[in-house]
């Protein structure tokens, strides 16, 4: 009874690994699909891509065929394994260098640093694939399996990169689809151990076997070394942008307060643009910051605020403001709202006048005058600062 079943489910694999017409056309079909959605920076269209590949198949096969020490079997599932991906790497190639797009979106650049966890959704992935071929009752679990896992999309991106001749984030890519790889076909491995103990007891049986287990062991943990390290930067990326996104809501409490304000009670200011540049020690906050007031924020502004913002983090930073001026015109009423749609009408007795054009025109000029008094002062403080000294010496 074993055996026949054996023998079955020998048979179902075998023909998962074959490499035919059927495995062919879903290859060319899931690699154009998800080259075009890569390059349309389509999220949708990609993860339709993943439901056509045919790619988890093989990759079963190939987990069985470890268990059951078959060298054909596995040499079939992983030659269709290869000319999938040869297909896929030359067509993307070619569409790449049909398209020529200046740039590339985040759906490519998102598949060129794994992490660690790439290699535990892969494992999942895999024991999920291999548990749905042992229940019939969970084949439903396939098609989002395939979607988890992602083969063929880093294999498009590898092609597609490979034609801009951006081999660095080629190989990255490469690396995220091995760790898709080696975490499927591990996953898989100890998922039909666990659900078939028959397998379990060959593979302690066969020398084989448990050499060809170990060896696929053996390359998912030395992924662990790039992978570990993506992961290390990719948290203290999340950290810098929690940190960074702390200060952007300490500033902006800041231009809101009447007791510490960048611009004053009448004057208005806006974040433009917050950038930290963390090679610096102390790091530097770099503000753009959108005034009404040419002469705000002064030093004193800006010294306070930046005292505030390192009361308020482990380390302490420079803060660093550039200023833009932003002139804004009369204003003006609010437009009238007419109908049921509330469709906005322009009012037909506008009270806003040239007087009011006017009284800004030169309210501005007052300001540009108070900043150029500001200045000529700021410059006499400076030589007499420079010019004391000598005086005091003079007998």
């Amino acid at each position: 009874m074993e055996s026949t079943r054996l023998k079955r489910m020998h048979d179902s694999y075998k023909a998962d690994a074959q490499l035919d017409e059927v495995f062919v056309v879903l290859t060319i079909g899931a690699s154009m699909i998800a080259t075009l959605g890569l390059q349309a920076n389509s999220a949708a269209v990609v993860i339709g891509a993943m439901v056509v590949a045919p790619w988890i198949e093989p990759l079963r096969a190939s987990a069985f065929a470890v268990l059951i020490g078959d060298i054909r079997l596995l040499m079939d599932a992983l030659l269709s394994l290869f000319v999938g991906v040869m297909i896929t790497i030359v067509l993307s190639a070619l569409l790449g260098e049909v398209a020529n797009l200046p740039k590339l979106g985040s759906e490519v650049w998102d598949r060129t640093s794994p992490n660690l966890l790439d290699l535990g959704i892969a494992l999942v992935a895999g024991a999920m694939a291999i548990y749905a071929k042992l229940r019939r009752d969970a084949v439903s679990s396939l098609a989002g399996t395939a979607i988890a896992v992602a083969l063929v999309p880093p294999v498009c991106v590898m092609g597609l990169l490979i034609s801009y001749q951006n081999w660095a984030d080629a190989f990255g890519a490469g690396l995220l689809f091995a760790t898709n790889l080696l975490g499927i076909l591990s996953g898989g491995l100890v998922m039909m151990a666990w659900k078939e103990p028959s397998f379990l007891q060959r593979l302690r049986e066969s020398n084989l076997s448990a050499a060809k287990f170990l060896v696929t062991f053996g390359l998912t943990a030395l992924l662990l070394i790039p992978l570990t390290k993506q992961f290390v930067s990719l948290v203290g990326e999340k950290d810098r942008e929690e940190t960074r996104d702390k200060i952007q809501r300490t500033i902006e409490t800041f231009l809101k307060r009447e007791t510490l304000t960048f611009g004053g009670k009448e004057a208005k200011a806006k974040v433009a643009k917050l950038e930290i540049s963390w090679d610096k020690n102390p790091p530097e906050i770099l503000l753009l910051v959108l005034v009404t007031n040419p002469a705000q924020p002064s030093l004193k502004q800006v010294s306070a605020v930046q005292k505030e913002i390192n009361k308020r983090q482990e380390l302490d930073y420079q803060l660093i403001v550039q200023r833009v001026v932003v002139v804004e015109g009369p204003p003006e009423e609010p437009n009238l709202i007419k109908g049921e749609e509330g469709k906005l009408i322009k009012d037909p007795n506008p009270e806003v006048t040239t007087n009011t054009i006017k009284d800004t025109e030169e309210q501005f000029q007052i300001q540009e005058l108070g900043i150029d008094q500001e200045n000529k002062d700021m410059q006499q403080r400076a030589h007499e600062a420079t010019t004391q000294p000598a005086e005091a010496k003079t007998p």
